[in-house]
């Protein structure tokens, strides 16, 4: 699938993660990530945004990140609600979803 446009979900509230999803013309997952637990957490927080993307056939897109101590569970859905809003999706097969591995 192909981002045609920006998307855009989540807050900087605590517990949230801020996601803004665009086109990449490199055709790679770049992931720009401000985090305060970067050190701690970064690697995994790139690896469940990675995931999800991929997960959606997604394999070109630039994220941008700000993370303020979101969960896995945040950080999926507010990737999938931002790229879904990017590909004009509105309808979801939430039963494919919910055998993501993430």
């Amino acid at each position: 699938m192909e981002i045609l446009e920006k998307g855009i979900s989540g807050t900087t509230e605590s517990s949230d993660i801020y996601i803004t999803v665009e086109p990449n013309d490199e055709n790679t997952i770049a992931i720009d990530l401000q985090s305060d637990v970067e050190k701690q957490y970064g690697d995994r927080i790139r690896e469940v945004i990675t995931n999800t993307a991929k997960n959606l056939g997604v394999s070109s897109v630039k994220v941008t990140a700000v993370d303020s101590g979101a969960l896995d569970c945040t950080i999926t859905a507010r990737t999938l609600n931002a790229l879904q809003r990017a590909l004009g999706n509105e309808r979801y097969n939430w039963k494919e979803i919910e055998t993501w591995n993430v």
